[in-house]
Order: structure tokens, then sequence, then C-alpha cells
């Protein structure tokens, strides 16, 4: 089974792919199925493709159950 997670953009490396902050593991992920961000936005990565944006709280939400149950 496969599970989306929330990372933060710390690098767009080219129009297709950004560097993605998974809570200091830093990982490739292709950005083009999105329009619009940025450096600094917070994503929600699955199979190593970005596949919305989310705001600043519910990454931290999503970030924060992960860790209470042991995913990360």
């Amino acid at each position: 089974m496969c599970l989306a997670t929330a990372g933060k953009i710390s690098k767009i490396m080219d129009a297709n792919t950004a560097e993605i902050d998974f809570g200091g593991v830093k990982s490739e992920v292709k950005i083009m199925l999105l329009d619009n961000l940025k450096t600094g936005d917070y994503v929600l990565v699955h199979a190593g493709f970005a596949i919305n944006k989310l705001s600043k709280k519910d990454a931290e939400e999503i970030i924060s159950a992960s860790k209470e149950s042991g995913l990360i």
C-alpha cells in the first residue's frame, strides 16, 4: 500500500521537477501536474508526483498525524 505524504518545496529545479523536504529528508518530485508552485509551498506527494497544493496548516496536520502514528 502506498500513502501520500506532505512536504515543503525547498527548490524548483525546472518546470517538471522540484526538491521536496520531508522533515529533513529531501527528494526529487515531479510537479508537472500542478500550476503556480513556488519555493516554500507545501504539496501532497504520491508515487513521486506532487498531486495537490496544501495550506501550511493542512500540511502540518498531516505531518503531525503521520508522526503520531509512527509512519515517519
